[in-house]
């Protein structure tokens, strides 16, 4: 248990002194790559142009892992259809998890196509979504996640199905 609180607190303090630096990175110069923090991961799709809430969000989520590793192993997922599907998948997610339970829909449909997904895979690719996202939503703690929380949880979910089962169906 004493683990877990020294955790939380060594992951709070790290935030709240890390935050201002890595969001000052946000004014670099052009022509020098993606800066992992305000740039890339989930953070970036969430808040494209509030670069200290990216910066929070990153370090919050995963301690920047995501966002560090996307930056190194590949920048050019530091934009483009994955930053427009994280940004879909925020504004619609009430949307999105209606229809996903249903198993099919509109706003899932276009999460596809934003993502290059091939029209013959939709329905594999919701099944899998659907099942993974039905395990979170019936999980203790789903009910009290804010909407971006869980807006995050579906986008995690359908890039670790299509990453998994799919790439070979999807462009993004």
């Amino acid at each position: 248990m004493r683990i877990n609180q020294y955790s939380c607190i060594a992951l709070t303090l790290f935030a709240c002194i890390s935050t201002p630096a890595f969001a000052e990175m946000g004014n670099k110069a052009a022509g020098s790559g993606p800066n992992p923090f305000v740039d890339c991961g989930i953070g970036a799709s969430l808040f494209p142009n509030t670069h200290w809430a990216a910066v929070t969000s990153n370090v919050i989520w995963d301690v920047g892992s995501t966002a560090l590793t996307s930056a190194t192993a590949s920048p050019e997922t530091c934009q483009g259809a994955k930053v427009e599907a994280a940004m879909f998948i925020k504004e619609t997610y009430p949307n999105l998890i209606e229809e996903t339970a249903a198993g099919q829909g509109e706003h899932l449909s276009a999460v596809m196509q934003i993502l290059g997904c091939s029209a013959d895979s939709y329905a594999a690719i919701v099944d899998s979504v659907r099942a993974e996202m039905g395990l979170k939503v019936s999980s203790d703690g789903y009910s009290s996640m804010d909407q971006l929380q869980k807006s995050a949880d579906f986008y995690a979910v359908i890039n670790s199905v299509i990453e998994k089962t799919h790439s070979d169906s999807c462009a993004a």
